[in-house]
């Protein structure tokens, strides 16, 4: 927490009236007595009263340091702390600083974390103990270990270890998931970014235009980061679907062959010529490795023929056990 500990309990904390020096109000605070100093250089800590030849701290400067380790674990950087504090210490307010900073913290999605044993774990992805693809799971935040427990992880996001289940069901190796996920979580963040310039720009530039904003402007925003918060996922749900539509059909029709049709009353597929573009196609081989590339697809397009066949004859089948049990 740059230099500092987490404050004392309420419990230890000393009355109004308390007076502290210098190695006192570091054990109060939790703060070393170097980075109390380096708060005093940098403007951040109130002048303490100078007797004689030692300086006397109060209760202010014990809540000073506090509000400070509390904007450090929120992400603000000395820099910006200073900001806010001079205005408070001009007369405005944190409230609605504070409010909009635990809004952006919150959670973004409704998806609620997990947790999974690593017998459970080693069960889901076949049974054979992987040390390396825990480690890297650990890595990629996928997975985060208990404190205290070996053999038991929490899941922050359940949806995307079952991705990864059911992708390594589907013959993927752990190595390639991983490596899709690095990449996969890059091209995201660009994404990400690309969404919080265009708000900025256009939403949020009124209510954040002057440092630090007003306490009614930081209310605002924090407000309309509610609204707006829904937003990307939908957006990136939506076109991805769209994109993932497109390039599928694309896929199979590439992989079946141009020569096979698609069905009874369907032109051959000569007469629909497609070409995946390059990134596409070099992004289906790092998913499942370039010599996995027609099994895979061929599985998934064997599977939906599948599927439709059955839809397809349900309702006879259906009359057939009627008739049979009528018989």
């Amino acid at each position: 927490m740059s230099g500092t500990q987490r404050p004392a309990p309420a419990a230890d904390r000393p009355s109004a009236a308390a007076e502290y020096r210098i190695e006192d109000l570091a054990h109060a605070s939790g703060a070393t007595v170097r980075t109390i100093r380096a708060y005093q250089d940098r403007g951040l800590l109130p002048t303490p009263e100078r007797r004689g030849r030692a300086n006397v701290y109060r209760e202010t400067h014990l809540a000073r340091l506090r509000q400070i380790a509390d904007l450090l674990d929120r992400g603000y950087t000395l820099a910006s702390i200073k900001e806010l504090l001079d205005a408070w210490d001009a007369g405005r307010g944190l409230g609605g600083v504070l409010g909009l900073v635990a809004e952006v913290h919150g959670p973004w999605t409704d998806e609620q974390a997990d947790r999974i044993s690593l017998a459970e774990l080693i069960d889901a992805f076949g049974g054979v103990p992987d040390d390396q693809a825990v480690a890297e799971a650990v890595e990629l935040g996928v997975l985060e270990p208990v404190p205290g427990r070996d053999d038991e992880f929490l899941v922050p996001s359940p949806q995307e270890l079952a991705v990864a289940v059911e992708l390594h069901a589907a013959g993927v190796p752990l190595i390639a998931i991983s490596g899709h996920l690095r990449e996969l979580r890059g091209q995201v963040e660009q994404i990400a970014s690309r969404f919080l310039e265009f708000t900025t720009e256009h939403v949020f530039a009124r209510y954040l235009g002057h440092r630090p904003p007003t306490d009614s402007d930081a209310a605002e925003a924090a407000a309309m980061v509610r609204r707006l918060r829904p937003l990307a996922q939908q957006t990136v749900d939506a076109e991805l679907a769209r994109a993932m539509r497109t390039f599928a059909t694309r896929h199979l029709h590439h992989h079946l062959g141009a020569d096979t049709p698609l069905g009874t009353d369907d032109p051959p597929l000569a007469a629909l010529p497609v070409e995946l573009p390059a990134q596409t196609i070099r992004a289906v081989q790092r998913l499942v490795g370039a010599e996995n590339v027609t099994a895979f697809i061929t599985a998934a397009a064997e599977r939906e023929v599948q599927a439709r066949t059955l839809d397809h004859l349900a309702p006879t089948i259906a009359k057939v056990n009627i008739i049979d049990q009528n018989a």
